[in-house]
């Protein structure tokens, strides 16, 4: 039963480098979502629903259910995939992404999602400015920060825009869902993240059930800025719902 973290915008796999150093567990993935330092399939138009179903054709491979983890969009689309299809999933744990009707979307997210403003933003957009945001708006460290941004190519960019433009209403379409999910819930949140506040960890807690909720003295991205934070509060809500074994019969006994 492995785990399988998913990251935000505008993230790759490397977002969980520091949590996993943190693991004990080995059976660890981190995949990374169409446009997203991955190929987009043939057809593939970035929205919110084709994200989920990707995640939904990922995981059926996978072929038994998952400990299954988000950050941000990658919050947003695990509950999502929880909610849709419990069996799925073993355990969930997610920070960061609003799954709400009152959420209001941050400022950015607004531009991305007007098509004019969003279209200007990405084409004047430079590495070091998106670094300076991250820096100066996030809290991001200036090393992980220029790093990141090294991977914010065309088709991200193109990703993070049609995906955002297909959110616009998304707290209050997929919220009902949440009361769908079955998978024991862990919530983490960076208290001070400026664009998703902290009172919607509370509110996903109480709409999934989650039962802990780890609020963490940090910005937006408590992956990079507390990840042995993050690691404890993951192995803890595992290690409190271990696997089942698969016994097999003794047959010495048994005779």
């Amino acid at each position: 039963m492995p785990a399988i973290l998913i990251h935000g915008v505008p993230d790759t796999h490397r977002l969980w480098a520091g949590v996993r150093r943190h693991l004990a567990r080995t059976d660890v993935e981190a995949w990374d979502l169409p446009g997203f330092g991955a190929p987009r399939p043939d057809g593939f138009g970035s929205t919110k629903e084709e994200y989920a179903d990707w995640l939904i054709g990922r995981l059926e491979e996978v072929g038994e259910p998952v400990d299954l983890v988000g950050h941000d969009w990658g919050c947003i689309l695990t509950a999502r995939v929880a909610s849709l299809r419990p069996d799925l999933v073993r355990t969930w744990a997610g920070g960061n992404g609003p799954i709400s009707a009152r959420y209001v979307w941050h400022p950015l997210a607004k531009i991305w999602q007007d098509p004019v403003e969003g279209d200007r933003f990405m084409a004047e957009l430079t590495p070091d400015g998106f670094a300076a945001d991250l820096i100066d708006g996030f809290e991001v460290p200036a090393d992980v920060a220029e790093d990141m941004v090294r991977y914010v190519d065309t088709p991200m960019k193109d990703s993070i825009l049609k995906l955002y433009r297909s959110a616009v209403r998304m707290g209050g379409e997929w919220e009902p869902g949440l009361a769908r999910m079955t998978a024991p819930g862990l919530v983490f949140w960076g208290a001070r993240d400026p664009a998703c506040q902290v009172e919607f960890a509370d509110e996903l807690a109480r709409a999934i059930r989650a039962e802990h909720v780890v609020k963490l003295d940090c910005n937006h991205w408590p992956v990079l800025q507390r990840p042995a934070e993050v690691a404890a509060a993951l192995e803890a809500h595992w290690r409190h719902h271990p696997p089942p074994r698969n016994l097999k019969p003794d047959w010495d006994q048994m005779r």
